[in-house]
């Protein structure tokens, strides 16, 4: 009888510890960068370059671009929260997983840089990024994607090099409740007009 108590004691110190590591969370898994490369070429390489670096001024680069934020873009193109006919298919079948992995890669590749094309708007650009517009509560770009267009890890992406087409059609997009994922930059834009707009989005483009 001391025996079989003894058994049920220490069953009964044993079922806590396995009932918490039952319970305990999976650990996530590393991106997988080869993988990443192997989803990224076949869909994503004819609109946005192989290495990420976009040839077309339409499509963004995504080259060095903050890992967390692109997961983030590809989880509401998923979920229509970001609208896009095009990358709404695009992302249809990418596990969580995928996109990890897809964005982890971007994130290693070297972005190439871009240049100023317009000289009449790009000093207007310049002060607009790093310096707002006061009297019209605008804030400068640069407060939150950095002086250089760095962007800030996980909350705001890297700007430096974009194409001036595609950062202007966003900011439009943003201004017209178009993009409707991200209410601070629906609040910033909903102040400029097409010509600042052109402006940020020219300065941007030669940032480095």
């Amino acid at each position: 009888m001391k025996l079989f108590a003894s058994l049920l004691i220490a069953a009964s110190l044993a079922l806590p510890a396995l009932t918490v590591q039952a319970n305990a969370p999976q650990a996530a898994a590393k991106p997988d960068l080869a993988k990443g490369e192997a989803s990224f070429g076949p869909v994503c390489a004819s609109c946005h370059g192989a290495d990420g670096n976009s040839g077309s001024p339409a499509n963004p680069k995504l080259a060095q671009q903050h890992p967390e934020y692109l997961v983030k873009q590809l989880q509401e193109f998923k979920s229509g929260k970001r609208a896009n006919a095009i990358m709404s298919g695009m992302v249809a079948n990418l596990s969580e997983q995928d996109m990890k992995n897809i964005a982890a890669w971007l994130g290693t590749k070297q972005a190439k840089p871009g240049f100023a094309k317009d000289k009449e708007l790009v000093s207007l650009g310049e002060r607009i990024y790093r310096g707002g517009i006061a009297e019209r509560n605008i804030a400068a770009c640069a407060g939150c994607h950095s002086p250089n267009g760095a962007g800030i890890p996980a909350q705001y992406p890297r700007l430096s090099g974009q194409h001036a087409d595609y950062t202007a059609s966003q900011l439009v997009a943003f201004r017209d409740g178009v993009r409707k994922n991200s209410l601070q930059m629906t609040q910033v834009a909903a102040k400029l007009n097409d010509r600042e707009i052109r402006a940020v989005a020219d300065y941007i483009a030669g940032l480095r």
